[in-house]
């Protein structure tokens, strides 16, 4: 079960992502999900985007540790497209079958 401090800074990464990136889904997943994490646990994050460029990747990164340092959580990211999700091998990782298992919306 997703903590309320890992909820907070989940909504707060995505409010300032889609500010800047139109993100189609985003989900936090892993040990903060799933409520195993201990404290230095980070919180990892499934972003699904319509465009995944090297400028949207220095972007999701940049708030990513803006958002970590202001909270004290590392946030570390993993970033598909949906047509990688539904065309390319991404849609048969199993990390993809682990975020749609135990991944939380903010």
């Amino acid at each position: 079960m997703l903590e309320q401090a890992d909820r907070r800074i989940a909504r707060e990464f995505q409010r300032r992502l889609a500010a800047v990136v139109p993100v189609l889904d985003m989900r936090v997943f892993g040990s903060r999900a799933r409520g195993d994490a201990v404290p230095d646990s980070d919180l990892d994050v499934f972003i699904e985007v319509e465009e995944f460029t090297p400028e949207v990747r220095r972007l999701i990164s940049e708030i990513a540790w803006e958002v970590g340092f202001e909270m004290d959580r590392v946030i570390s990211t993993v970033v598909a497209t949906r047509d990688q999700l539904e065309h390319g091998a991404m849609g048969a990782n199993p990390l993809v079958l682990q975020v749609e298992q135990e991944g939380v919306r903010p």
